[in-house]
């Protein structure tokens, strides 16, 4: 009989089969980017009102190309998603003693960005499937502050677009999909991310494509468009000449993304469709062969979706599989084999996603910007800050108990090392019981 790798036996991937590295750049990037060295200009942008406000010719493109593929009237590309939020929040107009309602289980810029206006953000809890806010949270924690909700497509999936919006017309809300590990995810026929007001796609190098770092803003609407370039390129040398009446949050950054990134990320575009098609075909192998593990299933995807699996998880029942998930989670990650150039961090699995974001030092101290607790506690903030564990109980339990996240499924990974994969989940499973 096998033995447990945790145990002493041999783990089903020893750690000199090493998994294939996530590298999605190929010869078409570097003529791309020989290119654009070739021509001498590796940024265009002028921080003034000048033709050049906008950026070179592959970053005016690579705009244009995306917002034709995702079908939007505009695409905005920064230099990071977390200046796309930044931007975001500050094309809405969002000020001090604002509230913007944001999700606990993201990365942290989706719920810090309202602070660099002077919003505090407020909490709402996630769904037990599917991990995007619920759009019952959202409605108990909505008060006459609320100008805005930040929603997060986690971990490839949308969230429930047609909810949320009736929660917005509702309440005069808008809406900001961070939409950063779901490109090309689908709602009812629609991208992702083009639904909100304003969606945000990431080009980071953990992303479905990417530029190093980057990301385009997207928006049907003009007002909101010009705002972001504004914001993006120093807007107060700009506003006066370009005639822009309207100057709330119109102090500026530098958040302009080069040539070279776009040009690589003209190419990457390219790919997504592809990219996608082999981590659905990979996650749907997977998922044929993880169904007769009671107690640890794969996620579900939102009816009427195309999940597009930035991450691939399973939900763990401790009661139904007997064994707590931290020793379930340890006996698998010994039994399989880091990723090329992630030597260090071992295999790429996890116990939930995130800690909660509101549990981070900057909530639970509710100090941001100086040291009197603003914009937490300011002369024009009237509310009370809620940011103490237990407040999101299934965000706390999917992180503390139940959720197990890989990324295991993503190109680049032949039938072998998906067999891999999967016999190590059913390895654990089967002896599981030895472990107590």
């Amino acid at each position: 009989m096998a033995k447990l790798a945790v145990m002493g036996g041999t783990p089903v991937r020893e750690k000199n089969r090493l998994f294939p590295a996530y590298n999605p750049i190929g010869e078409e990037e570097k003529t791309a980017v020989a290119r654009v060295m070739d021509s001498g200009a590796l940024s265009k942008y002028i921080g003034c009102w000048d033709p050049q406000f906008y950026g070179g010719p592959e970053v005016q493109a690579f705009e244009k190309e995306w917002a034709a593929k995702f079908g939007v009237k505009h695409a905005v590309a920064m230099n990071s998603a977390t200046s796309g939020l930044i931007a975001a929040v500050g094309a809405l107009g969002i000020e001090p003693g604002d509230e913007v309602i944001v999700s606990p289980y993201s990365m942290c810029i989706s719920a810090t960005a309202p602070l660099f206006y002077g919003a505090v953000p407020v909490f709402a809890d996630v769904e037990p499937e599917y991990f995007c806010l619920d759009p019952k949270s959202i409605e108990t924690v909505i008060t006459p502050r609320t100008k805005a909700i930040i929603i997060v497509d986690l971990l490839g999936q949308s969230h429930d677009v047609d909810a949320i919006s009736v929660i917005a017309k509702k309440h005069g809300l808008k809406v900001i999909a961070d939409t950063a590990q779901a490109p090309s995810a689908i709602y009812k026929d629609k991208f992702a991310g083009t639904l909100s007001d304003i969606g945000i796609f990431s080009l980071n190098f953990h992303k479905h494509i990417h530029t190093g770092e980057g990301c385009l803003a997207v928006t049907n609407d003009d007002v909101l468009a010009e705002r972001m370039q504004l914001i993006r390129n120093h807007a107060e040398a700009v506003v006066e000449d370009k005639g822009v009446a309207n100057v709330v949050n119109m102090v500026g950054y530098n958040f302009r993304l080069t040539e070279i990134q776009a040009a690589i990320g003209r190419e990457q575009l390219k790919k997504l469709d592809a990219f996608v098609g082999e981590r659905l075909k990979n996650v749907a192998y997977i998922g044929e062969r993880s169904q007769d593990m009671p107690g640890f299933r794969p996620t579900k995807s939102r009816p009427g979706t195309k999940h597009v699996y930035y991450m691939h998880a399973f939900l763990y029942d401790e009661k139904i599989a007997g064994v707590p998930r931290s020793t379930f989670f340890n006996a698998l990650k010994a039994e399989l084999a880091p990723s090329k150039l992630q030597e260090e961090e071992g295999v790429l699995m996890g116990e939930g996603y995130v800690k909660p974001i509101y549990l981070m030092p900057i909530f639970q101290k509710q100090i941001a910007f100086g040291s009197r607790g603003y914009p937490f506690r300011s002369e024009f903030y009237t509310g009370t800050p809620r940011y103490e564990k237990g407040m999101c109980p299934v965000v706390e339990r999917l992180n503390e108990k139940e959720l197990i996240t890989h990324d295991l499924m993503r190109p680049g990974m032949a039938q072998e090392d998906l067999d891999d994969v999967i016999d190590a989940f059913h390895k654990v499973y089967e002896h599981r019981e030895e472990l107590l």
